[in-house]
């Protein structure tokens, strides 16, 4: 890291990240719209921003690139046209996909992934996959150019984080999951006999009512006749205990668990997450180690943290050493992992011969599912050979290379992490 920018490197600075830095956007909500901001005017042109959101009315309180005739557009087309009318040279791409219709090819491209997603589920799988493009030699040492930074932006009211995660080198989001706490719950027998508070009807309304009165119906949130009857049984529930406080939109924030968001928590977020893109991509300063978080209910307080890896983890761990040949099939693979025996392909000895049904994936593709309805659709993979599953067609000619797979069985406690190198 540097010392800020000088007078002679500022032009060159300037036209690498206008003209050779692609990044990736993930995320055009309320953090979203502000990452692209401040991206573009920091000089960032070439970026793809991903989303699976329609615009909704509800949005364009704080979704500021969203106006009421865009309602019900997709936010990333949205967005992508706004940022490029706005900021002249911009070249934002959309993506209205869900992060899980995106191939390993689709990520590999880009520099730097920036997310602004709001929940565990979108962030766990794209650190998964972030984490199984990483490649390690035999000492099980990641090889620096297949880290793909990420600076993950999460808001919750006057709160937010901005992290920096380097797939192998600091801790994942795997690693520190433990920071987010459960969501809220009630016990059924305060819904049932002793409501004190608005959100107790509703819960009432939406656990025990519902499944009670309307069993054949499947509860569609985003329905308005579904929520019109939801709010009516928590107001009746309520008027019957003296409870005040039950409005539709209480109602659908409990049912849908809906957090407040307050637009100047997210561009404070943003700001700091379009920092710390641009300390990596310059180097002009050092940057964040690694987990910064911002509590607004308090003033204006920022708290670091400098969080350990877990050197266990399963999704960023360099996980077992195992050796085979680019020509075997999935099928001879996953017979040399049941194997009891020993040899190439074969788990180490504390594992060797209780895996009996091994699945297997790599990154976001699932290459044998051993059970269930992924069984069958999967079934073909099995006599190809690991060399036309694994490598993109570019690397077929390769002599060598080491990927990441995770091999799940119902003898194992946790998926198990497999470094496999292909001959």
């Amino acid at each position: 890291a540097g010392d800020g920018f000088d007078a002679d490197s500022g032009d060159d600075v300037m036209e690498m990240m206008q003209d050779s830095i692609s990044l990736l956007v993930i995320g055009a909500g309320g953090l979203g719209c502000e990452l692209l901001k401040d991206l573009a005017l920091l000089g960032f042109q070439n970026m793809t921003v991903v989303d699976m959101d329609t615009i909704d009315v509800s949005n364009l309180n704080r979704q500021f690139l969203f106006r009421p005739a865009d309602v019900g557009k997709p936010k990333a087309v949205v967005a992508a046209e706004k940022v490029n009318s706005r900021v002249q040279g911009c070249r934002v791409t959309p993506k209205h996909a869900r992060v899980e219709e995106l191939s390993l090819d689709f990520y590999r491209q880009f520099h730097v992934w920036v997310l602004g997603l709001d929940s565990v589920e979108a962030r766990s799988y794209v650190n998964s996959v972030a984490c199984s493009l990483l490649e390690y030699d035999e000492d099980g040492n990641v090889d620096p150019s297949s880290i793909k930074p990420m600076v993950d932006g999460g808001t919750e009211g006057f709160k937010g984080h901005a992290r920096v995660i380097y797939p192998g080198m600091t801790p994942c989001f795997q690693c520190t999951l433990w920071l987010f706490p459960p969501q809220t719950k009630y016990p059924l027998c305060t819904l049932a006999e002793t409501p004190r508070t608005a959100a107790h009807c509703i819960e009432y309304a939406h656990l025990i009512a519902w499944p009670r009165d309307r069993p054949d119906d499947e509860f569609d949130a985003d329905n308005p006749e579904h929520m019109l009857w939801m709010f009516e049984q928590a107001s009746s529930r309520a008027a019957t205990f003296g409870i005040p406080g039950v409005t539709p939109q209480l109602t659908s924030g409990v049912v849908k668990n809906i957090i407040p968001a307050i637009a100047s928590t997210n561009a404070i977020v943003a700001s700091m997450c379009a920092t710390e893109v641009l300390k990596i991509v310059t180097m002009c300063l050092r940057g964040m180690d690694n987990y910064t978080m911002y509590m607004g209910g308090y003033g204006v307080y920022t708290h670091v943290a400098s969080y350990e890896r877990d050197p266990q983890c399963i999704v960023c761990g360099a996980g077992i050493a195992i050796k085979t040949r680019a020509d075997s099939t999935l099928a001879s693979f996953r017979d040399a992992l049941t194997s009891d025996s020993g040899g190439d392909g074969a788990l180490p000895t504390d594992l060797r011969g209780k895996v009996t049904s091994p699945s297997i994936s790599h990154g976001s593709s699932n290459l044998y599912m051993a059970h269930g309805p992924l069984e069958p659709l999967t079934r073909a993979n099995l006599s190809k050979s690991l060399r036309e599953l694994l490598f993109a067609e570019a690397d077929m000619e390769c002599e060598r290379r080491t990927v990441t797979l995770m091999l799940n069985d119902k003898a194992l406690a946790a998926p198990v992490r497999l470094r496999v190198t292909v001959e």
